[in-house]
Order: C-alpha cells, then sequence, then structure tokens
C-alpha cells in the first residue's frame, strides 16, 4: 500500500488525503472510462489534435496519480470530466489539453517551465491562468482570493478560454459538491452565485448560468429546495395537459401557413422560481409564468411573423414585450421576448429566435468555436463580451489594489441593463442604476472627467439622475472642469468608478510630490545647501539617497515627503552628507542667515497657504483655522499637512508628542477660495426666526455649509459652518448678525487650549 497526502487537499476542495493502491485496477479502469466518453466527444478534431489530447490525458494521469476525489474516484476523473464539458462548446485542442492539465501545477508541484517544454507556451499560459497565487503570502483569505480573482480575470480578459475553463471546473465541482462535507457547501455555494455565475451570464454562457445557480440553491438552502422542486413536480403533473395542447395549437398554427419552425419546451429553473417568490413576495401559486416555448425559426424576418402568429392566436399580456434583437442585451443575447394568456389563463412566454440567436444565447462567447464554420456568424460571437473584457483591462490600468479592482468587476456583475440612446440615437446600455455621470464615462474617460451637467429628454437633471430605458441623453463638459469626489457615492460602473478614483490619487500624489518638493527644499536651506541636486548631472547622489529611503523613484520619495511618510530635516541630513562627499560643502552665510530667523519657524521652513492645495493640505476640521488666523502645520503619517490653529488644544498635544512634525505655515496675502468656521447664533425662539438668519448669511457674502440647533425653553442655538473668505469677513458676518431681530448673542466657535 503506497500511502499518498496530498496538496490538493489543502487546495482543491474535491481532493482529499487517502491511504491510496495506486496500483488498484478499479481506478485505472474508472479513468479509461471516463477518458474513453471524452474521445467520444472530439468528433470535430482530427487524429494529430486527438493524439495532443491524448498526450496530455497520460501526463495528468501521471501527475494525478495517488490523489482521490471527496467521492473515492480517481482526481484525474475530474480533470476529463472539465474537458468533456469544453469538447462540448467544442473548444480547440489547446483549450482541452489545458483543461485536462488545470490543475497540475496547482496540486501537483508542476511547474510552468515544465508544460511549456512539454506541451508549448499557449498551453502553459492557458493552466497559469487558471492556478490559484498559493505561493504568495497574503495576510486574509479574502486577500488570497482577491488577488487570485484578478489573476484569473485578466488572463480571461487576454485569452477568453481561460474563463470557459474555470467554469467547466467549477460546474463539475458544483455537480459534485454533495459529496463533500456539508460545512464547505455553503461558502463555495454563495462563491459560485455571487461570481461565476453573474460572469457566466456576463459572457452569454446562459445553459451555464442557470445549472450553476440551480447548484448553488440546492447546496445553499437544501429544504427550500427540496419543497420547491416538490411543488414544481405536481404542478408540472397538473398541468401537463395544458402545455401539450398549447404545443399542438401552436404546431397546428404554424403548419397552416407552411412555415416551418422548431418548438422547444422551457421550464423556469428553480432558483428563478425561488428568486420571483422572495423579490415580489409571491406564494408559489402566484408564479404563473413557470412554463414558456422557444419558437427557432429560419430567419430575422420570420421571427416578427411568428410573432403575429401567436399574438393572433392568444392574448398578449400588456406590457410583457420585449424585443431583445433591435435592442440585443450587452452579453450579445437577442430574441423577442412575449407573455400571452394561455388556455384555462395560464401565462406562458414565447421566445422567438433564429437558429443562430439560440446557439449564441445558450453558449455566449463559446459558440465562437460552436460555430467557427460560419465566418460571419463566428465574427459576431467572437466580439461577444469583448467590450466587457476590454474594460477589465482598463480597470486594472487604473487599480493596484487587488480587493477594490474586485469591488469594480463585481459592480459589473449584475446582469440587468438600462438601455439609453446619444443624441445622435446611438444606443449604449448599462447597469441598472446607472447615472448621467456613468453614462459619460461609457462615451470616453474625457467626457467623464470633464462633464459639469446633463439633459435627460432635454430637460436639466442633476448628475446623480439615475437612467431609464429610452431615455436621450446628453452630457455637459467644460474644458477646465474635473471629477468630483462626491460621484463616488452614486456611479454604479466600475469603470467610472475606477477612473474617477484613478484622477484622485493621481491628483493626491501630484500635490504631495509639490508640496515635498518644497519641504525638502527648505530643510536643505536649513543646513545650508541653497537647492535640490540637479537630477541630470548629480544623478548618482540621487540613487544613493533613494536607497537610503527605500524609494523606488525621485518622484515616490517626493510624495512620501509631502504625505508625512518621511521627515524632511532627516532627508536633509543625508543629503547634506552626500553632497559633502561629493565635495559641495553648506553655505555659512546662508546656513548663518537661516539660523538666524529659525526662532520664527517651527522646525523645518516656513510654507505659504492659498487655499488651492486641495488634497495635499487639509485645514482641521477641530478649529477650523481661516484667512488672518495664527496658525501651524502638522505632518500626518500619511495624511498630508494638516493645518491647526495655533491655540488648538489638539494641535498642541501633538505638539508636546511629536513636536518634530510640526512646520511652519503663513497664509498667502491672497487666498484662492472660501475656508469653513464654526458660528454660533443664540435666539429667541418665533416664527421665521431661521429664515432671516438665513438671510442675513447671505446678505454678508457667507455660504451655510451645515447648521444644526439645540433647543431650550424660549431659546435656540443655532450652530453653523458657514463658508468665509478670512478673519474679517467673520467679523462682518457676526456684526450683521448681532444687529438682526431676535439674535441674543453671536460669536464665532474658537478653539479651546489643552
Amino acid at each position: 500500500m503506497n500511502v499518498v497526502l496530498n496538496k490538493a487537499a489543502v487546495d482543491n476542495p474535491q481532493a482529499v488525503p487517502v491511504a491510496v493502491d495506486s496500483s488498484s485496477a478499479a481506478a485505472a479502469n474508472a479513468a479509461a472510462a471516463s477518458f474513453a466518453a471524452l474521445l467520444e466527444k472530439l468528433d470535430y478534431l482530427d487524429e494529430a489534435s486527438v493524439e495532443q489530447v491524448r498526450q496530455a490525458y497520460r501526463y495528468a494521469d501521471e501527475a494525478h496519480l495517488g490523489q482521490l476525489r471527496s467521492s473515492g474516484e480517481p482526481y484525474i476523473t475530474h480533470p476529463i470530466a472539465v474537458a468533456a464539458l469544453c469538447a462540448s462548446w467544442k473548444l480547440d485542442v489547446q483549450a482541452l489539453m489545458a483543461a485536462l492539465l488545470h490543475d497540475a501545477m496547482e496540486d501537483c508541484g508542476i511547474t510552468k517551465s515544465d508544460l511549456i517544454d512539454r506541451f508549448g507556451a499557449p498551453v502553459a499560459e492557458l493552466v497559469d491562468g487558471l492556478t490559484k497565487l498559493d505561493k504568495l503570502q497574503f495576510n486574509t483569505r479574502e486577500e488570497n482570493q482577491a488577488e487570485s480573482f484578478r489573476k484569473m480575470l485578466l488572463a480571461m480578459a487576454r485569452d477568453v478560454r481561460v474563463i470557459l475553463i474555470k467554469l467547466a471546473d467549477r460546474t463539475h465541482n458544483m455537480r459534485t459538491l454533495s459529496d463533500m462535507p456539508r460545512s464547505k457547501w455553503g461558502r463555495i455555494s454563495s462563491e459560485t452565485l455571487e461570481i461565476y455565475a453573474p460572469i457566466a451570464h456576463r459572457l452569454g454562457l446562459n445553459q451555464t448560468y442557470r445549472e450553476l445557480q440551480d447548484l448553488a440553491f440546492r447546496h445553499l438552502h437544501p429544504w427550500r429546495y427540496a419543497t420547491l422542486s416538490k411543488a414544481v413536480t405536481k404542478s408540472r403533473n397538473r398541468r401537463r395537459d395544458i402545455v401539450q395542447k398549447v404545443q399542438t395549437e401552436v404546431d397546428a398554427a404554424f403548419a397552416r401557413l407552411g412555415m416551418h419552425v422548431r418548438l422547444a419546451g422551457r421550464e423556469k429553473t428553480l432558483f428563478a422560481i425561488y428568486q420571483k417568490m422572495i423579490t415580489k413576495h409571491l406564494s408559489f401559486a402566484q408564479v404563473t409564468d413557470l412554463y414558456g416555448f422557444r419558437v427557432i425559426v429560419h430567419s430575422v424576418t420570420d421571427c416578427y411573423t411568428a410573432l403575429g402568429v401567436l399574438h393572433q392566436m392568444y392574448k398578449p399580456v400588456p406590457g410583457k414585450f420585449k424585443d431583445h434583437i433591435a435592442i440585443g442585451k450587452l452579453n450579445g443575447y437577442q430574441s423577442l421576448h412575449t407573455t400571452l394568456v394561455g388556455p384555462a389563463g395560464l401565462n406562458i412566454e414565447f421566445q422567438v429566435r433564429t437558429e443562430e440567436m439560440h446557439i449564441v444565447a445558450e453558449a455566449g462567447v463559446a459558440a465562437h468555436w460552436l460555430y467557427k464554420a460560419k465566418d460571419a456568424d463566428g465574427a459576431v460571437a467572437e466580439r461577444l463580451g469583448t467590450k466587457w473584457l476590454q474594460s477589465l483591462l482598463d480597470i486594472q490600468n487604473e487599480t493596484r489594489d487587488a480587493a477594490e479592482f474586485w469591488d469594480h468587476v463585481k459592480v459589473d456583475l449584475f446582469p440587468d441593463a438600462v438601455y439609453v440612446f446619444t443624441p445622435k440615437s446611438q444606443i449604449m446600455a448599462l447597469p441598472r442604476g446607472a447615472t448621467a455621470v456613468d453614462f459619460a464615462y461609457a462615451i470616453h474617460s474625457d467626457v467623464g472627467d470633464r462633464t459639469t451637467a446633463a439633459r435627460i429628454n432635454n430637460e436639466q437633471v442633476p448628475l446623480r439622475t439615475e437612467l431609464k430605458n429610452g431615455d436621450v441623453v446628453e452630457i455637459v463638459t467644460t474644458q477646465g472642469a474635473r471629477p468630483n469626489p462626491a460621484w463616488l457615492g452614486f456611479v454604479r460602473t466600475g469603470r467610472a468608478r475606477s477612473k474617477i478614483r484613478h484622477y484622485l490619487k493621481t491628483l493626491a500624489q501630484n500635490e504631495s510630490a509639490g508640496l515635498g518638493e518644497k519641504l525638502l527644499t527648505q530643510a536643505l536651506r536649513a543646513e545650508g545647501i541653497e537647492q535640490l541636486p540637479d537630477v541630470q548631472t548629480q544623478a548618482p547622489i540621487w540613487e544613493k539617497l533613494l536607497r537610503f529611503t527605500g524609494n523606488r523613484s525621485r518622484a515616490e520619495l517626493m510624495t512620501d515627503v509631502g504625505l508625512g511618510k518621511r521627515i524632511a530635516g532627516i532627508v536633509a541630513k543625508r543629503l547634506v552628507v552626500l553632497l559633502s562627499e561629493d565635495g559641495q560643502r553648506p553655505d555659512a552665510l546662508l546656513l548663518t542667515r537661516e539660523r538666524y530667523s529659525s526662532h520664527e519657524t517651527v522646525s523645518q521652513g516656513s510654507i505659504t497657504l492659498d487655499g488651492g492645495e486641495n488634497a495635499s493640505v487639509q485645514y482641521a476640521a477641530c478649529c477650523r483655522p481661516v484667512p488672518g488666523d495664527p496658525i501651524v502645520g502638522y505632518l500626518g503619517r500619511g495624511e498630508g499637512l494638516v493645518v491647526h490653529h495655533a491655540q488648538c488644544g489638539v494641535a498642541k498635544k501633538l505638539q508636546h508628542k511629536d513636536g518634530e512634525r510640526f512646520i511652519a505655515v503663513d497664509w498667502s496675502d491672497e487666498p484662492t477660495r472660501q475656508f469653513e468656521t464654526g458660528i454660533t447664533v443664540t435666539v429667541t425662539n418665533g416664527k421665521g426666526v431661521l429664515a432671516r438668519i438665513a438671510s442675513e448669511f447671505a446678505n454678508s457674502e457667507a455660504d451655510i455649509v451645515r447648521v444644526d440647533m439645540d433647543d431650550a425653553m424660549d431659546t435656540t442655538d443655532l450652530r453653523f459652518v458657514a463658508a468665509v473668505r478670512d478673519q474679517h469677513h467673520v467679523e462682518a458676518v457676526l456684526r450683521n448678525l448681532r444687529r438682526t431681530h431676535s439674535v441674543l448673542r453671536a460669536f464665532r466657535v474658537l478653539p479651546q487650549p489643552a
């Protein structure tokens, strides 16, 4: 007895460490029988290709020798089953070989180089795209999962066969999930429902999508699944005669016209029934569209003719007709949908489509291989899903964090869509709940970035307005406009979200780099050096400095200094040492002058503020300084420069604990914007008091940002956050408020000393 404890027990949910007789005749026979069944499906391949598949099987069989699945079957039966599913989509020989080898790298210690040597780079790339990132260390299971999904999705964006093999792998694992410990059913089924089923739907693999949903439902809610299954069986038996009658009548109607159609019955899946019951709050008896028919015809014109025939036979249900031929779905799906009132008042849905549409409807992107013989249709099928796959690469370019990337992708996996028009009548599909900003980014990222307003059906609307089917959307752009961080609160598409975040991150980094350069220059002057070393002529000094700080580039170092991750004074001292080694000495006159004026600074030279610094400088909410107030700057760790009122208790505590992080800051003579400050107004209660106060703020040219109130018996404290120009403006506002009827007192909220 040869005992094998395999790694697959940890990584693959269907593999277990078992004492195995590796020469077991039963195991060999089971594997051979499985492979024979696969060979029967390869009649579309030539003999040389079949031989390549056989070679991959032998290699995989040897690699998985001694591994068993939870059911007790040889592990190799799983890769064979995955390859058989891929063969049903008529995938090419490279994809079938990768399906047979898809667990070899993960579970058997085989390297990518081994696969390249044996089967070539394309097969090795496919297998690598399917392999989880087990070799890397992650802090959490979620982080590991997010990074693994990112790897798989990016491999899929480069080659869609990766996801087809992965979906076949997940489908077979779900079909055999009952052999697994029940404790794992919930996690695997939830992952299937949240990730793999939506991906299958997004790529038009509707048959796989429906099967994955039903299998996940069966293992997530076994009792509900069993109850619903019994109810459907009973209903099927009760309504069999009606369904047969409808089929006979429809067949006869088309036969009278001499029109050749193929009629196929269709039953709503258990998960779809369950979902409808939950979302619409219905009992099973109230779900009336359990049954349906697909009418497969020869041409697009026949689709509309067939629709007319059906509408003459049975009365259509108002509002239940959808033309997905004229307006195809995001994943390429095309069909006419209509719900008719059949015999005994039974609602029956009919889907009318051509044979080509039917193949695409069931197989989505896999239709490219199923349909390769016919060039025109193959080209159409090949384009399916490519827009979404390209958007994955766009999102990846702007999102380096795996969890954030996965966040964006999940947003785009929701299947519902709305269809809207550009002013030039071009149709665009967006996820349900998408807004005018999502529409702008769907046109082009430059349009999204410069959006200032939107018109829907010729009416001006807020940018957060949700789009509805049939809306005509026009975006108004301005050259100097920039994305607003508030948009992240309502955008719906991953593309828009990632573009906005990318812009804001880049902006913050650029501004922080500018602030860092200013701080480092001032700290260097305090050491007697007039300016920073030249990047070109003194490149070796920068290289040594970067090695000292651990940064990859000069820009990254400046950003770190600007964000407070590095102290400018320490970096400056190191720079002085490096310059001294290069023969440059501190200027004695500059050193004397800087030291003479050092009592005016806190520790690192002075920064001038005008309010135009955006993300790199924050004005502390605890004390709300305005121009004219005495201020100090705190270089927080990773949060840039935080400006406090000099008397702020919070700042004084930080200064006591972290003094070297404070720098001197001064107000510019001409601030570029307004600043927030707190104002409390005590008033006697009466009708219209708040309106009078608000009017006085407006007359004083101060904007109210926020207002809170505390009620007493006869008086009320109104606490405002107002936007003002400077200290003089605050005093003018207070004077005007104090003169207002019903105002007992008005004062600015100043920081309390520590």
